[in-house]
Formats: C-alpha cells, structure tokens, sequence
C-alpha cells in the first residue's frame, strides 16, 4: 500500500475541510489515491466538492485596467514570496503598469508581455531590477484580456481576487456580476458548458450516497437528480443565486434587468501553486536580516 504522508493528509483535509483522521483512513481506504478518497469521503460524510480553487496559495497582487469607454482592459497576476512584498508600492505599481500594458499590446501570454517594453525600458529588466531592490523573487503568472463592442465591468478584491466580465446591459448589473463572480467563483458560465466527466463524477459520489441511505430505488434515483441538478446550479454562473438577492438566480436577475453576460474570467492570486510552509515570526526575521545585509553607512541601501 502506498505510504501515507502528512502532507497528503494536509492536502486532502484543505480539500474537503474534513477532521485529519478522516482524511487519513479514506486516504489509506483508497490506497492513496487523493481524488478516490476525496470522493470517499463526500459519500460518508457529505462533504462538499473540493474547495481547492478559491484557496490562496501564494502571495502577489492582481493588476486590473479597464480603458475610461469601458471596452478594452486586462488584468495580471504577479505573485511575489511574502505578503509584505503585495503591500510594496513599487510592486503595486509595476502590476498596474502591466496591466495596462497587456491591454494596449494584446501579447499572447506573459512571456511575451515580458518581452513588451514598458515606461522606456524592457518589462524583464524592470523585473529584475525591481527583484533586486525588493530582494525577493517576482513572477509575472498569467494575464487576461478582453476587447469588446459591448462593455466591460472589473472588481478586484484586496488585491487578491480579480474579475472581468464582458456584458450587455446597464453598468449597475455589470458591476453587480463581478462581485457576484469574485464571491461565489463559478467553475462554468451555464450547465451546458459543464464537461460530461465532471456531471459523472458528481452522479457517481450521489448514487453511493444514496444507496448507503437505505432508501427505496425509486426515492434514491429522485435523490441522485435532485442533487445532481443542485451541483450544476452552484457551479455555474447562470444557475447559482444571485449574490445581491438570492431569492433569484444569476440568470433571473439579468433577464429582468435586460442584460447579459458575454465572457467572464476571474484571477484568484495564487491558485494552483503550493505556498511554502513557514512560520511568521521567522518570516520577519528573514526580511529583517535581508535589509540589513543591504543597508550601508547612514542607513542607506547598498546597490545589490
């Protein structure tokens, strides 16, 4: 049988918010197999579907600009090591700047943004210029663009979780979508976008569950179409209740309001990447004793 780590453990606990001896023996039950025991585990407990996609793994900032007409704008992530780092100003700024940047030149992906120049100078060397004087590592991850006839609408959260949305409609309900969007995080715009395998899945952990409820085949075949129609609706933007009034679905509220939404695409910092683990206190001392290294007679920063 496959070795059970501690780590897997933390992975799967995250995953499902479930206790870590839990974890542990659907994790042995399913011979480490981490979406077996997911699956497992929501068939025993009723846990809900993994939470992984709305976790902050790693620190940086969202970069968001939107034109003044509303009809071009794009946003970057650029991830940093600390979150001191996302406070710095210079930081901050060089987001903004790439942001616009990706908007006006439509490079294909971050690489060739880095390529771009920006304020006179090659957005790789500000890069690396700004790691110096920061002294820690910065990455430019992802970027997103949108060019419309329609309209754009943007929120950004913090600075942490970012939104386009490309709409037809009164600029409220735009507005209204991209904060709903940063809140709820759906994984697909309308249940027919939802792929056939991720349907299936769902329809394989409700049938177990309800078979382990003892109920006649007739109520547990309605049970299983009945959860099954609920997951769609919470993974999809259309079918989940509008954040501002949930009596409403997202579908409801923009067909009363005339409007409709034509793409959509949300940034949280960090997803997908694993944070490295480590305690605050020694984070401090770490940037504590990176700025000492630096700084020279008169508390002036050393060129590095």
């Amino acid at each position: 049988m496959a070795e059970i780590t501690a780590v897997m453990v933390k992975e799967l606990r995250e995953a499902t918010g479930l206790g870590m001896m839990e974890c542990k023996r659907a994790l042995e039950e399913a011979g480490g197999d981490l979406r077996k025991a997911e699956d497992l585990l929501r068939v025993k407990s009723g846990a809900k579907a993994s939470k992984a996609a709305g976790r902050i793994a790693a620190e940086g900032v969202i970069g968001m600009f939107v034109a003044p007409d509303a009809k071009l704008g794009a946003m970057v992530e650029l991830n940093c090591e600390t979150d001191f780092v996302a406070k710095n100003e210079d930081f901050l700024a060089f987001a903004r700047g790439l942001a616009e940047l990706a908007a006006r030149k439509n490079p294909a992906d971050a690489e060739a943004l880095a390529a771009l120049e920006l304020d006179g100078q090659e957005v790789e060397a500000k890069r690396q210029a700004l790691v110096q004087k920061i002294g820690e590592n910065i990455t430019i991850r992802r970027l997103h663009r949108i060019e419309t006839h329609a309209r754009i609408a943007h929120y950004v959260h913090g600075v942490k979780i970012g939104v386009m949305v490309e709409f037809e409609g009164p600029d409220e309900i735009g507005k209204d979508i991209a904060l709903h969007i940063a809140f709820a995080k759906p994984r697909y715009a309308s249940r027919t976008e939802v792929p056939a395998d991720v349907v299936e899945r769902e329809r394989e952990v409700l049938a177990a569950r309800a078979r382990e409820s003892g109920k006649p085949a007739e109520i547990a075949a309605k049970m299983v179409e009945g959860g099954l129609a609920k997951f769609v609706s919470e993974i999809t933007l259309l079918g989940q209740p509008f954040v501002k009034d949930d009596k409403l679905s997202v579908e409801k509220s923009l067909a009363a309001r005339k409007a409709k939404v034509l793409s959509y695409r949300f940034f949280v910092v960090g997803e997908g990447l694993e944070k490295k683990s480590g305690d605050f206190a020694a984070e401090v001392l770490a940037q504590a004793s990176r700025r000492a290294a630096r700084v020279g007679p008169g508390g002036r920063l050393r060129d590095t």
